[in-house]
């Protein structure tokens, strides 16, 4: 019994270190962050960084306007393109799928998870960029294309977690939506479905957390262009476009100011999960 009690006690200890250094890790990072971001915000002046339109470090103008704009575009389009697919094929997955199409599916949902950003960026820029420029002109390098792009890349994350939180619903709810003389189809979607909202959203906020935090991929298809989006086929530079394109040579308040925008954009992840918080506790 000593022996097997000491075990649980390492065990706890390990789980605990463990625990401590992953909130170590988020604490040292929003340090790091704040205390070399928030400085050069004063020195530029919050309202010429939030609101400036214009980015010109040779002239000490550090305006970010246009990247947040980028930013919120690209991953509202990435919202209305990839949630409704997501969740829709997280169902069929879940209820409507036949087993030997299962096995063919899920492992190639598993496989999207696992293809790296860079991968996807080439498919954009050799496959989606020349399909956008043929129907709407232009460069086709855009907001739209950027949009579709990361609506395919938010899917595994938002089909696994949707799939897993339907699963997860009790087989009562649906049991007692065909006693009551619904279809099948009308027992998955107001039953189960809506009993499952709290793992979807979940799914979504993640998603979303992938979509607004995407570099690599985004800069190759979205024009990467220093200005006000004027329209979805307008080329634009999100903020984590911005911060990789030019940490390399950075310096003095130019790098300063690209760690602040690390800050915001740091800031809107917290909003969007704050916002979940809150969405789980109106649903409760």
């Amino acid at each position: 019994m000593k022996r097997k009690q000491l075990k649980e006690t390492g065990m706890k200890i390990v789980f605990l270190i463990a625990a401590c250094t992953s909130i170590a890790a988020v604490c040292l990072i929003c340090l790091f962050l704040f205390v070399n971001g928030i400085p050069a915000i004063g020195k530029i002046g919050i309202f010429d960084f939030l609101l400036g339109t214009t980015w010109r470090p040779s002239n000490d103008l550090y305006g970010i306007l246009p990247f947040i704009l980028g930013s919120l575009y690209v991953t509202a389009g990435a919202i209305i393109i990839g949630v409704p697919i997501g969740i829709f094929a997280a169902v069929f997955l879940a209820r409507f799928c036949p087993k030997p199409l299962y096995r063919v599916l899920k492992p190639a949902v598993n496989l999207m998870a696992g293809i790296p950003s860079i991968v996807y960026g080439f498919f954009g820029m050799v496959i989606i960029v020349p399909a956008i420029r043929a129907i709407f002109g232009g460069t086709g390098s855009n907001i739209l294309t950027a949009s579709i792009l990361l609506g395919l890349m938010i899917l595994p994350t938002i089909i696994n977690l949707s799939e897993s939180a339907i699963r997860a619903v009790p087989s009562s709810y649906y049991e007692g939506a065909l006693a009551l003389g619904a279809t099948h189809e009308r027992s998955v979607f107001f039953a189960t479905l809506p009993a499952a909202k709290s793992g979807i959203l979940a799914g979504v906020v993640l998603g979303i957390g992938r979509a607004i935090g995407e570099t690599m991929a985004v800069i190759m298809v979205a024009g990467n262009a220093v200005a006000m989006p004027s329209g979805i086929l307008s080329g634009v530079r999100t903020m984590t476009a911005n911060i990789v394109t030019e940490m390399g040579y950075a310096a003095g308040l130019h790098r300063e100011a690209l760690i602040a925008t690390g800050v915001v954009l740091f800031v809107f992840i917290l909003l969007i999960n704050l916002s979940f918080s809150l969405l789980k506790r109106r649903a409760r």
